[in-house]
């Protein structure tokens, strides 16, 4: 056998040994561990499924792209890269279990049309690709905090959002730096099970927040789906104890939730440790 053929031949062979043990790792629990396509460097791009499955991951969390066409609409709103997703999601064996509106970050669902605009079409489309959850960004410019303003706009508009979730089978999921009070009066004053909390542990740690506690006060009810995340290191080498996440979500009956990895320390590169994230995620759902 030819030295490069043979290189070839092994490398990618260990490849495949270390998908099979990420796989293997949480074999026995239905815990499923994905990561955010804006993670991968691939926002609102098919190619991001191609990287979930070199790197061993179950899924892709989806965005749906942040520069509108010549028309108003993001990304996902085509329907041929809808398509794309769909074929390559079945060929790859990748789901998509979720979306995301992260443009809401800089384009303001308290305060701009075209966001409303987005939000309330979006259902169709999370319908379409089979997506359970679209999670709805509230940072930046579209923070909600302090704002008790935007808070009672963004509050009007979910109001409107929820029948339309409701009828596509779609659960919507506010990602902010809201504390779980303020969350749970958004909430009961929607009142709708297709409006919940997005729970990124890192987020809410960095705001002061025991996510074990809040984990567990919310419950499975009002939580649709979780980031994990660490901002001071690859995980199990930050500050976040995801065994502590990993106890909550036990302790409400969270089985089976899609944990995505939304990585914001990648010094080894992209493949490498969203990989290493991955298997320490595994490794600690699995315990």
């Amino acid at each position: 056998m030819k030295r490069r053929t043979f290189l070839t031949t092994t490398a990618l062979a260990a490849l495949a040994s270390q998908v099979e043990h990420l796989r293997a790792a949480t074999a026995g629990t239905k815990i499923k561990i994905g990561a955010c396509d804006w993670t991968m460097k691939l926002a609102a791009q098919p190619a991001s499924l191609d990287l979930a499955k070199r790197i061993g991951l179950d899924g892709v969390q989806v965005d749906f792209g942040r520069e509108p066409d010549a028309k108003g609409w993001l990304p996902l709103f085509d329907e041929k890269l809808q398509d794309s997703y769909l074929a390559k999601s079945a060929e790859l064996g990748i789901a998509v279990p979720s979306l995301a509106l992260a443009t809401l970050n800089g384009v303001p669902l308290k305060s701009e049309p075209e966001a409303e605009k987005w939000v309330l079409a979006s259902p169709k489309v999370a319908q379409r690709l089979k997506a359970r959850c679209v999670l709805l960004a509230f940072f930046g410019k579209g923070s909600l905090a302090g704002d008790e303003a935007g808070i009672e706009k963004v509050t009007g508009i979910l109001k409107k959002l929820a029948p339309l979730a409701e009828n596509a089978g779609v659960i919507y999921g506010i990602e902010s730096t809201l504390k779980v009070p303020v969350l749970e009066k958004m909430l009961e004053a929607v009142r709708s099970p297709n409006i919940q909390v997005w729970y990124d542990v890192a987020n809410m740690d960095k705001e002061g927040e025991d996510y074990g506690v809040a984990i567990r006060r919310l419950g499975k009810e009002r939580i649709c789906e979780f980031h994990a995340k660490d901002f001071k290191g690859l995980y199990g080498q930050g500050n976040i104890d995801f065994g502590k996440m990993r106890d909550a979500m036990r302790d409400i009956g969270w089985h089976d939730a899609w944990v995505h990895i939304e990585g914001t320390q990648l010094p080894n590169g992209i493949e490498q440790d969203i990989r290493f994230d991955a298997d320490y995620l595994r490794r600690t759902f699995a315990s």
